[in-house]
């Protein structure tokens, strides 16, 4: 491995289509000789959504991160660390696996909820499995550009980058989900 994709993005193209990474944006947390891990961050997870409003008064949006241990929660916070365990991501934002210590701090409005997002499960890949999909063009990388983690993200996320890249990007952009409709 020559590279690293940590703190890139990868966005799926239209080959991969039917599954959790179909139209995904993934953030790539950690990418070295020993595998890579992300979070996908325009998949919301209605199921856990329900769940987290227990904890909370008030409606929270819960992302899947990916495929891999679904029964794990992890948090991008923006801002101000207020747990000792994180990785960092940016100056600007962290992970966390911390959930007591996230969640007090919600609720003792030590850390205000729209700096947080919600991932149930993360993205896996065993080593070298990332650079053989990005080599088969299942991803293309993408320097992180001005993209607020924390915010609620959709399918509209994919396809803004999609045209941001403009391109042969354009066509897969205005493409149906179904490919074969095309």
């Amino acid at each position: 491995m020559n590279h690293s994709y940590k703190g890139k993005i990868l966005i799926s193209t239209p080959d991969i289509s039917g599954d959790i990474f179909s139209r995904s944006v993934v953030l790539v947390i950690e990418h070295n000789e020993s595998g890579a891990f992300g979070l996908i961050l325009n998949k919301k997870n209605s199921q856990m959504s329900s769940k987290f409003k227990d904890f909370f008064d008030f409606k929270i949006e819960v992302y899947d991160g990916g495929p891999v241990e679904n029964d794990k929660v992890f948090f991008i916070v923006k801002g101000q660390k207020v747990t000792e365990i994180y990785t960092e991501i940016t100056d600007e934002y962290y992970l966390t696996e911390d959930i007591e210590r996230i969640i007090n701090a919600v609720l003792s409005n030590e850390l205000d909820i729209q700096n947080i997002k919600i991932f149930s499960g993360y993205s896996g890949w065993s080593p070298n499995q990332l650079d053989a999909e990005v080599q088969r063009k299942m991803w293309t990388v993408v320097d992180v550009y001005n993209l607020d983690y924390t915010l609620p993200n959709d399918q509209t996320l994919w396809k803004s980058i999609m045209q941001n890249l403009g391109g042969e990007f354009l066509l897969w952009a205005n493409s149906p989900e179904d490919i074969s409709l095309n």
